[in-house]
């Protein structure tokens, strides 16, 4: 068995497309390109690489806890009740259960993603 998986975020591959959920959309038409990395056997962990272009939706996590590490771009992301702030090339967040806010794609925005559920 092989414990180790290796990518580059230049050549993914056929990425998954898609855009905010209509009822989250709040400005723009920003459209998603996700590459799905790799996953646990009970899918529980997933790993991946998404990208956004400019628009403003609603973001709402339910019960997943989400890493984050951003490739390019700059986005500005507002909890709900929170200050906005930016993240850019290098920046690292994690985007606990229950999260609900804003996220703003300013430039189109790259991150890597792993997520528990």
């Amino acid at each position: 068995m092989n414990n180790l998986k290796f990518f580059t975020v230049d050549d993914l591959g056929a990425s998954r497309d898609g855009a905010p959920l209509p009822e989250r959309l709040i400005e723009g038409e920003p459209q998603f390109k996700n590459w799905d990395v790799d996953s646990s056997s009970d899918e529980k962990v997933r790993t991946g690489v998404w990208e956004t272009t400019p628009g403003t939706y609603r973001s709402i996590k339910g019960g997943t806890w989400e890493f984050c590490y951003i490739l390019s771009g700059l986005s500005e992301l507002t909890e709900d009740g929170k200050q906005p702030v930016l993240v850019r090339p290098g920046d690292a967040f994690v985007m606990k259960p229950d999260f609900t806010g804003v996220w703003r794609c300013i430039e189109t925005t790259r991150k890597i993603w792993v997520v528990y559920i």
